[in-house]
């Protein structure tokens, strides 16, 4: 049984959203499968943008985002899904990501400049909704902003290993397809992996 913490960052509230669906399979199979799961909607969550190095290695995180640190300081494994939005993730998930992964909780400065990494013994699995074929985005396009979350985000702060699953051609796809999307999420949360 794992801690599993599901981060959910389409900006849009609406629950119409596939990948709110999707969150809710990969959800719903983490508790079937016996592991204690917590969400995090970054849609709900009201925070202000970094503007500054100063803000983000010394100022404290805001209140609204000592919930969600609590949450993945708690987890033993991450849930990330998001749809891709000019080749990468919504402006609001990295926003997020910027306020809570911050020195001192994700990782931390030590005198002679290296960094230790404080979410060590974490997996990850990232979901990436998109309107292309995802053979599309992996082989013209690199999975460059895929590549960036798991090497210069999640790998720096000691997030390891990490699965990802590419969704692709998302606004075409007829309702046997996303059902069976729906079914995959369900058996990946039941294995929180």
């Amino acid at each position: 049984m794992s801690r599993v913490v599901i981060i959910e960052g389409h900006p849009d509230v609406r629950e119409n959203r596939f990948g709110h669906a999707l969150a809710a399979a990969y959800a719903r199979g983490a508790v079937e499968g016996g592991h204690e799961v917590r969400r995090i909607e970054v849609s709900r969550i009201d925070f202000p943008l970094l503007r500054t190095k100063d803000d983000w290695e010394n100022a404290a995180a805001p209140t609204s985002m000592r919930a969600a640190q609590a949450d993945i300081a708690w987890a033993e494994h991450l849930g990330i899904l998001f749809p891709l939005w000019l080749g990468s993730m919504p402006g609001l998930l990295k926003a997020f990501l910027e306020q809570v992964l911050r020195p001192g909780f994700a990782m931390k400065l030590e005198s002679g400049g290296s960094w230790t990494k404080l979410l060590t013994g974490k997996s990850a699995r990232i979901v990436v909704t998109m309107g292309m074929p995802a053979f599309i985005y992996r082989w013209y396009f690199r999975a460059h902003s895929l590549k960036s979350l798991k090497r210069s985000v999640l790998r720096f702060v000691g997030v390891t290993p990490i699965s990802e699953t590419l969704i692709g051609s998302i606004e075409t796809c007829g309702d046997a397809r996303r059902r069976k999307w729906l079914q995959r999420l369900y058996h990946l949360g039941r294995a929180a992996k």
